[in-house]
Order: structure tokens, then sequence, then C-alpha cells
């Protein structure tokens, strides 16, 4: 029967973020996943499609929807977007710091986003237009809110990859994960462009 030994090193590589594993498998694996959540978007998308004009005689989006809010909520995400690009570039240019300053930017936009979508759920809530009014709410709050979860995981993910390049440094596998989030984020960014033109714009308009 063997063993498994969990040494200094070993303890100390999972901190700082330091592993061994092939940065071709690593990012097939992340793909593979990202087209999972493509998946899981589409369906959402369609279960919105079918049931997002029956409102049950209550209010529908030209009632609900505050679409310079709305607006502003996107460029938030839009912004969050940018700046992680910018971090990238200072990954590239091998500068730490430049590359944890507009993570935490990055982050702020993300947090930004979150708050003004809590703040549109506790309205609307309050408003008596919770998901259990109509099956538009209900499948507006779960795509919505299923892509906020999404966001909120991104934001965890990101300081942690912050802790770990602030004490590890860039090395190469805090760049693969890094990259990895990079192509989260930006994901989420897409479908949110999805969710503002098919959710609010269309039902705003409709």
């Amino acid at each position: 029967m063997s063993t498994t030994v969990t040494t200094v090193d070993d303890v100390r590589s999972f901190y700082l973020g330091e592993d061994h594993h092939p940065e071709n498998g690593t990012m097939l694996g992340f793909w593979l996943y990202l087209m999972s959540d493509c998946l899981l978007f589409a369906v959402m998308f369609a279960m919105y499609g079918v049931l997002g004009g029956n409102y049950a005689a209550g209010p529908g989006p030209k009632e609900l929807f505050d679409l310079p809010i709305v607006a502003v909520n996107t460029s938030m995400l839009l912004l969050s977007s940018i700046t992680y690009g910018f971090a990238m570039l200072e990954m590239a240019r091998n500068r730490k710091l430049a590359t944890l300053t507009w993570l935490a930017i990055t982050g702020l936009f993300g947090a930004a986003f979150i708050y003004f979508e809590l703040t549109e759920f506790i309205h609307l809530i309050h408003e008596g237009a919770g998901p259990q009014r109509s099956a538009f709410l209900s499948s507006f709050f779960t795509l919505v809110g299923t892509h906020g979860l999404h966001v909120s995981f991104g934001i965890v993910w990101l300081i942690t990859l912050m802790v770990q390049v602030s004490r590890g440094g860039l090395t190469a596998a805090n760049r693969r994960r890094l990259s990895c989030l990079s192509l989260f984020w930006h994901f989420l960014d897409v479908v949110w462009i999805g969710v503002f033109t098919f959710v609010y714009l269309m039902g705003v308009l409709r």
C-alpha cells in the first residue's frame, strides 16, 4: 500500500501557484469547460425566449427595467474587460506591480457590476416583482442571476490569483492561470452583451 507524504515544498507550491501541469492540457481542459458554460447559457437564453413574454397579468420589461442604470452597469463590466487586458499586457512585460494594480481595478469594476445587479434584484423584489411573480420574471432572475454568480466566482478567483502573484511572482503557472481567468472574464463579458441586448434592450423596445 502506497503512502502519500505532503512536504513543506508541496504546501509552498500550492500557495505560491507553482505546479507542473502541461500548459496545453490545462488550456484544453479550460476550453472544454467554457464550451460547457456556453451550452448552459444557451439553454437559459432559449428558456427566456420561450417564457420571457409570459407576464401573468403582471409587469413587463417596460415597467420594470431602468435602461440607463443597466447601461451604466454594462459599462462597468466592459471596462473591467479592458482593464484585464491591460493586466495581461503588463504580465507579458513581466511587471508584477503593474499587473496586480490592473487586476485590482478589474476586481473593483466587477464588484461595482455585482452591486448594481443586487440593487436591481432587491428593488424588483421590493416592488413585488420577484421570481415567483411570473414565468418572465422566473426566467429573468435565473438567467441574470446565473451570470452574476459567474462574475462573483470570477472575482474570488481574481483575488486568489492576486495573492498567488504577490507571493510567488509571475511564474509560468501563475501566467497560465491568469490566461485562463482572462478567457473566463471575457466570456462573461460577451454573455452579458447578449443579456443586455436580448433581455433589457429588446424587452424595453418591444
